[in-house]
């Protein structure tokens, strides 16, 4: 957890998001589209890390790229400290860029092969207009736990956990506030994510950081985390404090989750449960809530409007469900919410 004090400063706003995908080779309209972020609202204030989780397929990489305004909204208010730049391209929006960086899934993938270490870490100077010092580009590496030595070799000279050191490095460049990380230790041994986590999170203590940390193993997220935000099929269905959420969790997707997390202590078992069905499409998902088609505790409300976030006991822990683990008063549970 974090042990930096938290601000009620927002590094990252988002607002009714949407992001829908027209079908290669059919027209927009004919054929619908691919829903892969559908109405997200998502707050991240300075000092907190969010952690985002879902099955894949859920849109929290196209949440991330949308963040960081490497993808435009279909629909929606993207605001990065407080300016609104849903529209801003080009040289508008460099500045921005300064404040957001990501780290991306694939540390070997994410860096050139062609380029040295060196070149690498002054890309992001030089798409700013500035010509980093050789001291600015060994305080980068020395800061993620490499040396002077690096800067002249090659990405393919690295293992995975430490080229993806020098994807972090890469993203601290410009000295960002908030760090959007899409999966980083996904692609790593084990042992190699629990050194990357762990160094997350002392450059977060170290350098006031903020994260969204984007994962679908709910075990790698709560070492970091301070807030859970659980996604399902494009949406938010439950969000709130991380250790309320994994201590109490509302939404019946949410418990499912966390129950096919192994237990640490030996021949301790979980109640693990099994949904049934597959995801739907995006392209056509259910009606009411999107999760009701594998949902054990469907009933007939669930097909008619899908349930907004709604606190749990009133606090900020927050559930989008009708009949929730933490059952809310049964007046609000007789109608769907307004929307």
């Amino acid at each position: 957890m974090s042990t930096v004090e938290q601000g009620t400063e927002e590094l990252l706003r988002l607002d009714g998001v949407k992001k829908y995908f027209g079908l290669r080779g059919v027209p927009f309209r004919q054929a619908g589209a691919v829903k892969a972020v559908d109405g997200i609202d998502l707050v991240v204030r300075r000092g907190e890390t969010v952690g985002l989780v879902g099955e894949s397929g859920s849109g929290k990489s196209t949440l991330a790229r949308l963040a960081t305004r490497l993808l435009d909204p279909t629909e929606g208010k993207v605001s990065i400290s407080g300016q609104d730049v849903t529209r801003l391209r080009g040289r508008r929006l460099r500045p921005v860029r300064r404040k957001i960086q990501m780290v991306f899934q694939d540390p070997q993938a994410s860096l050139n092969p062609r380029q040295s270490v060196g070149t690498i870490l002054s890309t992001p100077f030089r798409a700013q207009g500035i010509k980093p010092s050789r001291a600015q580009l060994i305080e980068l590496l020395h800061q993620v736990g490499l040396s002077e030595e690096h800067l002249e070799r090659y990405p393919h000279e690295f293992s995975g956990g430490q080229r993806q050191r020098i994807g972090i490095a890469r993203a601290l460049a410009v000295k960002p506030g908030l760090l959007i990380c899409d999966e980083p230790v996904s692609a790593l041994d084990a042992s190699v994510q629990a050194q990357v986590l762990n160094l997350l999170a002392d450059l977060r203590d170290e350098l006031g950081l903020s994260y969204v940390l984007v994962a679908h193993d709910l075990a790698v997220v709560r070492q970091v985390a301070d807030r859970l935000a659980v996604m399902y099929l494009g949406t938010i269905v439950e969000e709130g404090p991380a250790e309320e959420v994994y201590a109490s969790p509302a939404h019946p997707y949410t418990r499912a989750l966390l129950s096919a997390v192994p237990v640490p202590e030996p021949g301790a078992e979980r109640d693990r449960i099994v949904l049934t069905g597959d995801v739907p499409t995006p392209i056509d998902p259910p009606s009411g809530c999107p999760f009701r088609t594998r949902c054990y505790k469907v009933q007939d409300v669930c097909a008619t409007v899908r349930p907004t976030l709604e606190p749990v006991a009133g606090g900020a822990h927050r559930v989008a469900c009708y009949f929730p683990e933490n059952q809310r008063s049964p007046e609000s549970l007789s109608s769907p919410p307004h929307v």
